[in-house]
């Protein structure tokens, strides 16, 4: 049992990652993830989980092929109330443990801690059809919610409740490992990964754990969520086409896609990863967050991601012109692209209009919380391989964003340090400066 319990002096301990798990449209585990990257290959395609005839949209990114009794062993009994979202993240979980070369034990138990970002995760409806049934009033299609209390409520599995709480995934992967150390959930939307991360590196910065369990999860292959987003949100209409159908930075973008993902880390002191003979995948510089805050003018400037790039640069004591690439969040909507850039222009200045971007969500659409966590594993395994993979459908620059969109072919890097970002409607932002080791 190891563990490095001294609090830095003056200089800040290093953190580092160690360990990767990807649950994905395009792959499951970092070989198939980096594979489909690197060959262009997409994951979104026509809704197959359920009936697509009464939706706003008929295309999403699934994650196929996904077996939870494989990647999720010791939670047999437990699958019934683990959503969709928790068994991606505890499965990416797995993943990053074993690519850290780490099992139960390995870690003093108080020096292991466990972050999250989850977002809402909808109920399946079938859990509620013999409390809906108690409420109806003599048998008729009417219901007398009145009875709910007396009737409804005893209808409803005494469980029901744990599949949609979004700290389920950081509570199971904690109890997995035993993890005893600092624990938390993130519900920031897309802003969520990152900012679990940022948590993360603070943890150890501070001395209070060794390792960290860092992840991302989120799935909107559910028709609540799919209903919901198209209120407020853009969703493509290219249903002829779904490879083609999202298109971060292009002229002709149309909308984003609903998809599904999780991303997990081994993130680690880098004396203790050395000490252990750990096969490092990069460093963690910098992590900074902003929000828009009132006002148009903050909102259309994307002034909370220009915050959080500041931030982020500032902490990893780097210049913009010593960033190799941009992971962009790149949501393929007309507004959120353009904010995005400006937000680009204003933090980074002319570098903006040069460094080489990639947008991932070409490859698998919006998953909420797991969106961040996924392209930051894009991004580290970028800078492992020395390639960037290129943008899907990035055909009709727009010429209002004026960014180095790579989409041709992938980008041969140059430089091993890299910009992450992610940013919600709302504004909430964060970014976070990586570089390989």
């Amino acid at each position: 049992m190891s563990g490095s319990h001294s609090v830095v002096g003056s200089e800040p301990r290093r953190v580092v990652v160690s360990g990767i798990g990807v649950v994905s449209p395009i792959g499951i585990g970092v070989d198939a993830f980096w594979d489909s990257l690197a060959a262009g290959r997409s994951g979104i395609g026509y809704l197959s989980a359920f009936a697509t005839e009464h939706l706003p949209t008929r295309l999403a990114a699934e994650v196929k092929d996904f077996d939870p009794l494989r990647l999720i062993p010791e939670k047999r009994k437990y699958l019934k109330v683990m959503s969709r979202d928790v068994q991606l993240g505890v499965a990416a979980a797995t993943l990053a443990m074993e690519e850290a070369e780490l099992v139960k034990g390995d870690v003093d138990p108080a020096r292991l801690g466990v972050v999250f970002g989850a977002g809402r995760m909808s109920p399946d409806p079938s859990g509620l059809f013999r409390a809906v049934s108690a409420c109806r009033a003599n048998g008729s299609d009417e219901l007398d919610l009145s009875r709910f209390g007396s009737e409804g409520l005893a209808e409803i599995e005494p469980l029901w409740l744990i599949s949609q709480l979004p700290n389920m995934a950081a509570c199971h992967v904690s109890i997995d490992y035993d993890a005893q150390g600092p624990n938390n959930t993130i519900t920031c939307r897309e802003a969520s990964a990152l900012l679990a991360l940022e948590e993360s590196v603070h943890a150890i910065r501070r001395g209070r754990a060794d390792v960290m369990i860092v992840g991302g999860c989120g799935s909107a292959i559910h028709p609540v969520d799919i209903a919901k987003l198209s209120l407020y949100d853009s969703l493509s209409r290219r249903s002829d086409d779904p490879a083609h159908a999202c298109r971060p930075f292009d002229f002709e973008r149309d909308g984003t896609i609903v998809g599904e993902s999780a991303a997990a880390f081994v993130v680690e002191d880098y004396e203790h990863a050395r000490a252990r003979g750990a096969d490092i995948f990069g460093e963690i510089l910098g992590v900074g967050s902003g929000c828009d805050g009132k006002g148009f003018a903050n909102g259309a400037s994307g002034m909370g991601l220009v915050r959080a790039i500041n931030s982020a640069i500032r902490q990893a004591q780097i210049g913009p012109k010593d960033l190799g690439h941009i992971n962009a969040h790149g949501k393929s909507t007309q507004r959120d692209d353009l904010v995005e850039a400006r937000a680009y222009h204003r933090a980074l200045g002319d570098s903006a209009d040069v460094l080489p971007l990639t947008a991932l969500k070409s490859y698998f659409g919006h998953c909420d919380s797991g969106s961040g966590a996924v392209e930051l594993a894009g991004s580290l395994l970028a800078m492992r391989h020395g390639a960037l993979p290129r943008t899907l459908n990035y055909d009709t620059p727009d010429p209002r964003c004026r960014l180095n969109v790579v989409h041709d072919e992938p980008y041969r890097l140059r430089t091993s340090a890299a910009l992450t970002a992610n940013r919600t409607s709302s504004g909430q932002s964060v970014a976070a400066v990586v570089r390989a080791v």
